[in-house]
């Protein structure tokens, strides 16, 4: 297997410089972006393993970076910022991000945080990769979710989310489990970000006719259910 390729993604020199000493240690490949426009250019063309992406940088934010990037690819983005407050969590998250990293960091910190995202993106590997219901074809290796053969946008955290709860139907699971099993036991933020997730899986995939539906069972979790 190849070494993965990070995209650092930062207008900070110095984040650069640090974060390089320790990819290079890892034996991991990189390269760099300081500005936005640069950073969504380099996304789309150079197909990195995964991008750390700071929200405020000159050009374009990391958030609009992130809006751009999403509507054509699924890369593992971790955000980096040094805004902490919760509701930057939960908005970063809610855009498809799969980590989110406050600075000061530890460099340390970012390679744990990023072995952990990639094990779990390695890990979907050996899942069933394409699950079908009727006429819902959900397929997580390539991020496409399909409706009477029509692709339906996703955010890469929603497919994963509804490819987990389809590929156990019937069996319930809390958000404590559904964030454990999408964003890792890492994620520090608020719980009730599945809740909104689920919400928007549900407005695309309850269409009229359907023979599957996600389920809410009250006081414990939700549940994929085949009808």
């Amino acid at each position: 297997m190849s070494a993965p390729h990070i995209l650092i993604c930062d207008d900070d020199p110095v984040v650069h410089e640090s974060l390089a000493l320790y990819f290079d240690n890892e034996n991991f490949t990189h390269s760099d972006a300081y500005d936005g426009k640069e950073a969504l250019d380099l996304i789309l063309t150079s197909n990195p393993d995964l991008i750390l992406l700071d929200i405020m940088m000159p050009e374009m934010s990391g958030i609009e970076v992130c809006k751009e990037a999403r509507k054509t690819v699924s890369t593992p983005i971790i955000f980096l910022s040094a805004k902490g407050d919760e509701i930057d969590r939960i908005l970063g998250l809610e855009l498809g991000a799969d980590d989110y990293i406050v600075k000061p960091f530890s460099p340390r910190e970012v390679i744990a945080r990023i072995k952990v995202v990639l094990r779990r993106i390695g890990d979907t590997s050996d899942n069933q990769s394409i699950l079908k219901f009727y006429e819902l074809e959900i397929n997580v290796s390539n991020y496409v979710v399909k409706i009477k053969d029509e692709i339906i946008p996703f955010t890469p955290k929603e497919v994963e989310i509804l490819h987990h709860l389809a590929s156990h139907p019937g069996q319930v699971f809390n958000r404590e489990q559904i964030i454990s099993s999408i964003w890792g036991e890492s994620y520090s933020g608020d719980p009730r970000t599945v809740d909104t997730h689920i919400k928007r899986i549900r407005q695309k995939v309850n269409v009229e006719g359907a023979r599957w539906n996600i389920q809410t069972v009250y006081g414990v979790g939700y549940k994929f259910e085949v009808l």
